[in-house]
């Protein structure tokens, strides 16, 4: 995860759940130009109530960014950049996505980014877990061989014990409803009546929970990439989903890589490639290879796993998987592992857990994620059965402060869905239970594509001319697409 290493000197405005009045008092100063950021980004920190609903209970900071729309006369008002995760930073999205949106956005709109609370600049938050259970492979609960699942019932009782210890009151005020209150916060200090919002990947969520909970301030909604809303799982829903979405995704790579199967020797035909995937996995189950420099430093079943699920994103992840799959089977060195640093892991790690913890309540019982395991692995190889698996959460140290938001179809009309029919982490059969708990408040493009985003992302002209469309004008279409 990349993380913004500096702020400039903003002032910090205090805001409470009451209006405020428009552009009150909000200085903004240069971000400055370090980490790649635009020279025309500026930040800004806010003051949110620690806890909604209770004005004397303290405070905490909301970094937030913005670059304004060079043409003044022709803008509409802002575009909030909700980012994903959960517990993905957003303020230097401006940055990004002014290289990106076509210039007929740029014109209309304001770009706004900010960090979630607890998440990076935004009063970040850490369970203080040790290095070695920051591996990507125990982040995501991948089973042992055989679907053993002892490693990970220890895991999650030493992380949760971990954030009992050293989390604190922003940890444990972290969710989703609290994402959409801080959002409305930004829009009230931005002097907005009403909020256009772009939200990729948890984001859909969070920005489909402010369409709900603010449904009269939102203007034009886009969410990309979308999670399943069932409000009685949440994030337990969107774990499992990663099977669906891997069993969709994965004949993308097959056949890119059967197509080049003289230079990485992996079959000649997608089912072939499946099958080398499906062995060198277990093989590397029972058979870990060493891997200076990874954590840990070996390769095994789940570290290649994980490889995967990352590498079918976006095609250009497809020859390292490749590279990574030739390697372990004899033909060459490992490549270098790659990863983020502690302090972004720490912070990462501690965030998304508060969300989905928080969220929404977990089943206990290790028994029955034995079961949920076993049914998981059979049913859907790929992934070995982390999407059911056991985590954290299951030993959460608080309980849920409210119920999840049931998104619904009471609202304007005026949200618009995109999404790939090959998506591994948001599959499209989660966005269309998205689509249907809108209602008539909704349309969805779909696009026929592979990886994770899709506004922007795959170079599908019909996909991205509808969401510019809708960002400039206001139109969608009059009813769901697919752009073959």
């Amino acid at each position: 995860m990349n993380r913004i290493a500096f702020i400039g000197a903003a002032a910090l405005i205090s805001l409470s759940a009451t209006p405020v009045a428009a552009h009150a008092a909000t200085a903004w100063t240069s971000c400055g130009a370090t980490g790649g950021l635009d020279p025309r980004q500026e930040c800004t920190t806010l003051q949110v109530p620690l806890t909604y609903g209770k004005p004397g209970g303290g405070t905490i900071s909301l970094a937030v960014s913005r670059i304004r729309t060079a043409r003044p006369g022709l803008r509409r008002g802002v575009l909030l950049l909700i980012p994903g995760g959960p517990g993905s930073p957003g303020l230097s999205r401006p940055s990004t996505m002014v290289k990106r949106l076509p210039s007929a956005v740029l014109d209309r709109y304001d770009l706004i980014g900010f960090d979630p609370r607890g998440v990076g600049q935004s009063s970040p938050v850490s369970c203080g877990l040790a290095h070695e259970d920051l591996a990507p492979s125990r982040l995501k609960p991948y089973p042992s061989a055989g679907g053993d699942i002892s490693e990970n019932v220890a895991y999650a009782r030493r992380f949760s014990e971990a954030c009992a210890r050293n989390g604190g009151p922003v940890l444990r005020s972290i969710s989703t409803r609290n994402e959409a209150r801080d959002i409305d916060v930004i829009r009230r200090a931005l002097g907005e009546e009403r909020l256009s919002y772009w939200g990729v990947s948890y984001g859909t969520y969070a920005g489909a929970v402010y369409a709900t909970m603010f449904p009269g301030r939102t203007d034009r909604v886009i969410l990309d990439s979308n999670d399943d809303p069932d409000p009685g799982q949440v994030a337990r829903v969107w774990l499992a989903n990663y099977s669906l979405g891997v069993e969709d995704r994965f004949p993308d790579f097959a056949a890119w890589a059967a197509a080049r199967d003289d230079e990485y020797g992996l079959g000649t035909d997608a089912g072939a490639v499946r099958r080398t995937f499906l062995d060198l996995a277990e093989r590397l189950d029972h058979a870990p290879i060493a891997w200076p420099g990874a954590n840990p430093p070996r390769l095994d079943g789940a570290a290649l796993r994980e490889t995967m699920l990352n590498a079918l994103y976006s095609d250009t992840g497809f020859p390292g998987l490749a590279g990574l799959m030739r390697a372990a089977l004899g033909s060459g060195p490992l490549p270098e592992p790659s990863s983020a640093p502690d302090a972004a892991l720490q912070n990462g790690a501690a965030s998304v857990a508060a969300t989905i913890c928080n969220d929404v309540e977990w089943p206990s019982s290790a028994g029955l994620h034995r079961r949920l395991v076993a049914r998981d692995r059979a049913a859907h190889p790929l992934t070995g059965g982390m999407p059911v698996n056991i985590g954290p959460c299951a030993y959460w140290p608080y309980r849920p402060a409210e119920a999840p938001v049931r998104v619904t179809s009471q609202g304007p009309s005026n949200v618009l869905l995109v999404q790939n029919l090959r998506d591994p982490a948001t599959p499209y059969s989660g966005a269309l239970r998205m689509r249907e708990a809108f209602g008539s408040r909704a349309r969805m493009v779909a696009v026929d594509s592979g990886g994770h985003g899709s506004y922007l992302v795959n170079g599908n002209a019909c996909g991205d001319d509808t969401v510019t469309s809708f960002l400039v004008t206001g139109r969608r279409p009059a009813r769901d697409t697919i752009c073959r």
